[in-house]
């Protein structure tokens, strides 16, 4: 059963928003590489997800009537490894090891490697088919679990993400809710300029999807939409969730440069000083 989000709980992920980009900026700058624009941008959707919405145990990670949550755009995975050791898959303290050799938390997730991670990724646009295999998978064993997958808006460019579309809209999977991070920009710019996306909605409706479009950043407005999807039998759901590229680091927030370039130790410091004091008025706020 879903706990309730009171003004407790509200306040948590909240502050766990925050930490999880305070820990993202840690991982980026240990390892001088990354993509920190849309794994800050995610950061709410995750809190959200990983500590409140999903159905999961990270003591027994392969748990068979565990939620999915497919990462599609695998290149912002710095904010589900965050994610997941906050929620106690693996120590904190690994995060710093992220790309190094060796390490579990590869540039991309690498499912073999990682508990908690559902499938591998890198190249874009095949998340949404591997959600699907694994919602066909559960209806066909009678399983009540969710499957959720996370893709970007750039990776809409893919052909292969309109057959998938096409696919769970004909065979109505009820049991697949889809978030786009609709953050509007792409590794060489903005998405309206490069490939247009507009109608987005218009385009999946027609595809036979229940569509919802969001705030990304109101934590109850994501739970609230991920009830709704819960609620929709006929059809999957997708939710478009508009989000601001490095929210909540002033110099990064709408620029695109910032979708793969990490940080230097300045601009590091400068952000985690910024993450702090929002931080701070997040608890004061809700005291």
């Amino acid at each position: 059963m879903t706990e309730i989000l009171n003004e407790n709980k509200l306040k948590f992920l909240e502050e766990t928003s925050n930490q999880l980009r305070q820990d993202v900026i840690e991982m980026i700058i240990e390892t001088g590489s990354g993509h920190p624009a849309g794994a800050l941008g995610m950061a709410d959707i995750f809190s959200a997800f990983y500590f409140h919405i999903l159905n999961h145990d990270p003591k027994n990670p392969n748990w068979p009537d565990r939620d999915r949550l497919v990462l599609s755009n695998g290149h912002i995975c710095p904010i589900q490894y965050a994610a997941l050791a906050r929620a106690g898959y693996f120590p904190i303290e690994e995060l710093k090891t992220l790309r190094k050799i060796g390490s579990r938390l590869q540039g991309h997730p690498f499912r073999k490697a990682l508990v908690g991670a559902e499938t591998s990724s890198g190249p874009l646009g095949e998340g949404l088919s591997q959600a699907i295999g694994i919602a066909l998978s559960g209806r066909l064993d009678k399983k009540r679990y969710q499957t959720y997958c996370i893709m970007s808006d750039g990776e809409q460019d893919c052909g292969n993400i309109w057959e998938a579309a096409m696919l769970a809209g004909k065979y109505r999977l009820n049991n697949l809710t889809a978030v786009i991070d609709r953050n509007n920009i792409q590794s060489d710019g903005f998405t309206e300029e490069i490939m247009p996306l507009e109608p987005l909605r218009d385009k999946y409706e027609s595809f036979n999807w229940h569509v919802l479009e969001i705030d990304g950043h109101n934590i109850e407005a994501i739970i609230d939409a991920v009830n709704e999807a819960k609620a929709i039998y006929e059809k999957p759901t997708m939710i478009i969730a508009h989000t601001i590229p490095g929210k909540g680091v002033d110099f990064m927030e709408f620029d695109f440069r910032w979708h793969a370039m990490a940080p230097n130790k300045e601009q590091a410091k400068k952000a985690l000083e910024e993450l702090r004091t929002l931080g701070g008025k997040i608890k004061s706020e809700h005291e």
